[in-house]
């Protein structure tokens, strides 16, 4: 009997390129991997390898690899052009990093003849500092980006609204309504409006107007842009899946794990977890979805009680068996819908897609693990069951 409860297993892959058949690797090293992890996980029980409603997680930057999912900085320079884009730029609240940042701004510094970072307060929206050392990675991003752009024969200044370098209304009068210069919005979390300045729109862009069509020399295509993206090369950045593609992925995955197993499994892809560190203050989110594809099953928040609340307060008289049993009647018998309700108080409300997105990225990490797949087992399964 499996009586254990969730386990979230790294299933390592080799390592693939643009147009691997990934549904068969993915589901090939995930169905070797519970036969060889067997004994291990179940004891004698051989016969249970992956069941119904076990999660597979692939991560985006696989999919989006084997997508081909690629443009060069030149590739996003040509975009500008043809947007008709002035070659006096503002840019707006980037993410201060080396990864998700730093090639945008060697794309833009190679397109403009001036750029100025405005940016609020101290650090970033991921919670980077925006000047001095990262303790973690020892860079002064601020040096390392005007470097960027030294090196691309552009101007380049940082401006702090918040620490009165520049007050809003300077960056209004001398920014926005200067025919010279247009303001991109660099923030990792618009996703349709600019924030930087909504009263006037006209000479605004987000990330996610950038690159947002494909383009003759590339066969790329990405609903989200620029955002979501990640460094590949010194010439070339990796884009955030295609979500129809993407679909389709998962979709595929499901199936083929089916017709090799008789098992229904759920799949999902995910990008960053949405976790913030506790010590460096770093926001674990610079995607624009967590997930931007996942089957029908993963709909849907949990519905669950909080157990302790009921041990310690209305079974706070009985022990053992007793007080397990009761407990377990308490969950069969909760209501369907839990919302408001004060037994559901201390459960975490979000969607099941973005709690699992964040178990999956801390399974996998980002560096040298290389476990891009993740098989959550038990999720869906109760301690009543």
């Amino acid at each position: 009997m499996n009586d254990k409860g969730v386990q979230s297993i790294g299933i390592r892959l080799p390592i693939v390129k643009q147009g691997d058949n990934l549904v068969k690797i993915v589901c090939d090293y995930v169905i070797d991997s519970m036969t060889e992890y067997s004994d291990d996980i179940y004891g004698d029980d051989k016969y249970i390898h992956i069941d119904d409603r076990d999660v597979i997680g692939i991560t985006e930057s696989i999919v989006a690899r084997t997508q081909g999912n690629y443009v060069t900085i030149d590739e996003i320079v040509k975009d500008l052009e043809q947007k008709g884009v002035k070659r006096n730029l503002v840019l707006y609240s980037p993410i201060m990093s080396r990864n998700r940042f730093s090639m945008i701004l060697k794309a833009f510094a190679r397109f403009a003849d001036n750029i100025t970072i405005l940016y609020n307060g101290k650090f970033d929206e991921q919670g980077n500092p925006n000047w001095g050392i990262n303790q973690f990675t020892g860079v002064n991003i601020k040096k390392y980006y005007e470097e960027i752009c030294v090196n691309e024969a552009c101007s380049f200044k940082m401006l702090g609204i918040a620490e009165r370098q520049i007050t809003r209304d300077e960056y209004r009068a001398h920014y926005m309504f200067d025919n010279k210069w247009i303001t991109i919005d660099s923030s990792i979390e618009t996703l349709i409006d600019c924030r930087c300045h909504p009263d006037d729109k006209n000479d605004c862009l987000t990330l996610k107007d950038i690159m947002n069509k494909p383009i003759e020399s590339s066969g790329y295509n990405s609903k989200y842009g620029l955002l979501g993206s990640n460094k590949a090369t010194e010439e070339k950045i990796k884009l955030f899946p295609e979500p129809e593609l993407a679909q389709k992925f998962v979709v595929s995955v499901q199936k083929e794990i089916f017709s090799r197993t008789g098992k229904h499994v759920e799949v999902m892809i995910y990008g960053d977890g949405c976790f913030k560190d506790p010590i460096g203050g770093i926001w674990e989110w610079a995607d624009p979805v967590t997930t931007p594809a996942y089957t029908e099953g993963l709909n849907g928040t949990p519905n669950e009680i909080k157990i302790k609340a009921f041990a310690d307060d209305k079974f706070k008289d009985l022990t053992g068996s007793e007080l397990t049993e009761a407990v377990k009647s308490e969950i069969r018998n909760k209501e369907s819908n839990l919302v408001g309700n004060m037994a559901s108080q201390g459960t975490t409300p979000r969607r099941y897609v973005d709690l699992l997105a964040s178990l999956m990225d801390l399974t996998s990490g980002s560096g040298d693990k290389g476990t891009p797949v993740v098989l959550v087992k038990n999720y869906f399964k109760k301690y009543s069951d």
